[in-house]
């Protein structure tokens, strides 16, 4: 099985106020374009749609089943939503981009882009192992963290937030309508809405 590295670079506007990290992006046969959330399927840019213009479909490109990254990247610098996983080097152990099937070979470096983000009051993380990963790193205790909940944690003489939130994944069993009431009142306590 071969080690497969993080294929996008860290997106780190200096403005930004939250740091949203998932485990690792899908295999790039389930791409719809070369950049975070790339999966068709996966509902991240259909949340961000509901939450910011009440339209699900905002950032989608039906016509060529991908997304409008034009209009993505300015949109994220603007709001100071910074993007990037947990893993930078993983090995699948049954193809998939499940979790469950990712073997971690490298972290990435949490510090650094901390450090890259002056402004952060909060880090979101998207799933059980991006979760795991982050709070084993700082040390919190999110155990009993419940979905859409948040732990305060340090990291340099700061305080900042750990928000667990619903997988924008399919895979999860949950409404993108039901999924995006919780990224919205993430947004509105860290000021980005």
């Amino acid at each position: 099985m071969d080690i497969e590295t993080h294929p996008f670079e860290p997106w780190l506007p200096a403005n930004a106020k939250l740091l949203m990290l998932g485990t690792f992006p899908p295999a790039p046969k389930r791409w719809a374009m070369e950049w975070y959330y790339p999966n068709f399927t996966n509902d991240m840019w259909r949340i961000m749609g509901i939450i910011f213009f009440n339209d699900k479909y905002h950032f989608v490109d039906k016509e060529h089943k991908t997304y409008k990254l034009n209009e993505l990247m300015p949109f994220l610098k603007e709001k100071g939503i910074a993007l990037f996983d947990t893993a930078l080097r993983i090995r699948r152990t049954t193809g998939t981009a499940s979790d469950k099937d990712l073997e971690i070979i490298e972290e990435a470096d949490l510090d650094a882009m901390l450090r890259a983000l002056p402004e952060c009051k909060a880090v979101l993380t998207a799933g059980q192992l991006a979760t795991k990963i982050f709070s084993d790193h700082y040390h919190i205790d999110a155990r009993n963290l419940k979905m859409g909940e948040f732990v305060d944690f340090s990291f340099e003489n700061r305080k900042l937030k750990l928000y667990r939130q619903p997988s924008s994944s399919r895979a999860y069993p949950m409404k993108v309508e039901d999924k995006s009431a919780f990224y919205e009142s993430m947004f509105k306590d860290i000021e980005i809405i």
